[in-house]
């Protein structure tokens, strides 16, 4: 069984704000920059590739504003975006999946080449280019496949594909609505939390069901985010369902109840994001990308969600992005897991510390945190420009 992360290197190209980046990424990964620096969009790709294989590609563009708002604006006007996404599955199997889509007249978009190798696996790899499959090892060709779709949804039915389908279709990405939490909300299987934490009720009840001692964990972590809360429930009302916190008041024997109206911004996200990282659906996650998981929530309070982050990660790939300095300074960091984003001339560039910022750390003239706020905690220079090693999409030299 595969004991490491998920995805270990992700490689994007002409994505959004990103012209190129080439990372590789452990079991906790935390993106750190200023406000518009692009963070974001790099868990955007990952989240495009998710939905394009539940849903369909298209609807994953349209859902973006069309494949001319997901490529690259810039004054070379690139027409296409790219990835390639190396990964390791829970069986231990190893290999990539990419695909480059290129744009076509009105709003129009087609798949240029896709490919899923699976290594140490004869034949379980295939190529398709512009509609065309190719088989590996085999020479077989299948022609007239669909150019707007991503042909692994097809080859899911094929037994070696399926665990590759299965992994990246149940990535899960969060950016939490409290407002959407505070709803009264219809009950469902709760397999998956919603992006937004639409269905938390019934994700907690079914977490309460299949794993009592996975949620008093979570509810270990919300007591240390919100002091005097010692419970959370989903409760009935009528046919919608509604979150129930017990919460200790001054001067009661007993927890008070409150119902999700009545709590904060911050409790509501805290819960939600300990959600996201213990849920227990049919299907477990393989990764959980947040965004901001510090937000309305006190800088204490962000360390307690720190520890939650690197428990979960021993077992499910997180990324998270950060532009809090507070956090930063809280614990200590390994730097290995911090990887800083900057914006430079309308280009987002990604990577581990420079090395002046490094030696900086290492020397501890300087903590992560005000380097960030210095505006000094940039990625190192010489990943960017003409001279980078950006990678290649695709094998057998197709760049």
């Amino acid at each position: 069984m595969n004991s490491g992360p998920f995805l270990r290197r992700v490689i994007l190209k002409n994505y959004k704000s990103i012209a190129v980046c080439n990372l590789n990424l452990g079991p906790l990964t935390i993106l750190v920059g200023p406000n518009g620096s692009g963070k974001s969009n790099f868990l955007d790709a990952l989240r495009l590739v998710s939905e394009a294989l539940r849903t369909t590609l298209d609807h994953a563009l349209r859902d973006r504003g069309g494949i001319n708002e997901v490529r690259r604006r810039s004054s070379g006007h690139p027409t296409h975006f790219g990835m390639r996404l190396e990964f390791v599955l829970a069986n231990g199997a190893a290999g990539h999946y990419a695909f480059r889509v290129g744009a076509k007249p009105r709003g129009a978009f087609e798949v240029q080449t896709e490919e899923c190798v699976l290594h140490g696996a004869p034949g379980a790899s295939f190529r398709v280019d512009r509609g065309t499959r190719k088989n590996r090892g085999s020479g077989k060709t299948v022609g007239g496949l669909p150019s707007d779709r991503l042909h692994l949804v097809a080859a899911s039915g094929e037994i070696e594909f399926r665990p590759v389908y299965d992994a990246l279709a149940h990535m899960a990405f969060y950016n939490l609505n409290p407002d959407k939490m505070r709803e009264l909300q219809t009950p469902d299987a709760g397999d998956v939390l919603f992006r937004d934490g639409g269905n938390a009720t019934s994700v907690l009840r079914l977490l309460s069901d299949l794993d009592p001692d996975q949620k008093k964990r979570l509810e270990d972590y919300l007591a240390q985010v919100v002091p005097g809360v010692v419970g959370v429930e989903a409760s009935h009302v009528g046919p919608k369902e509604t979150l129930k916190f017990r919460q200790s008041v001054a001067g009661s024997h007993n927890p008070w109840q409150f119902m999700a109206g009545n709590m904060s911004d911050g409790t509501l996200r805290a819960l939600g994001i300990l959600l996201s990282l213990f849920q227990k659906g049919q299907r477990p996650v393989t990764l959980v990308g947040i965004e901001e998981p510090e937000t309305a929530l006190h800088p204490a309070a962000a360390g307690v969600l720190l520890d939650a982050l690197r428990e979960v990660s021993a077992e499910t790939q997180v990324i998270v992005t950060s532009h809090s300095p507070d956090l930063l300074d809280l614990v200590e960091l390994d730097r290995e897991e911090i990887l800083a984003v900057r914006a430079a001339e309308g280009n987002t560039e990604i990577g581990p510390i420079d090395q002046a910022s490094m030696k900086v750390l290492k020397d501890r003239l300087y903590t992560p945190g005000e380097l960030l706020r210095l505006n000094q905690f940039a990625p190192e220079a010489k990943l960017f420009g003409d001279t980078a090693v950006q990678g290649r999409l695709f094998d057998e030299g197709v760049a």
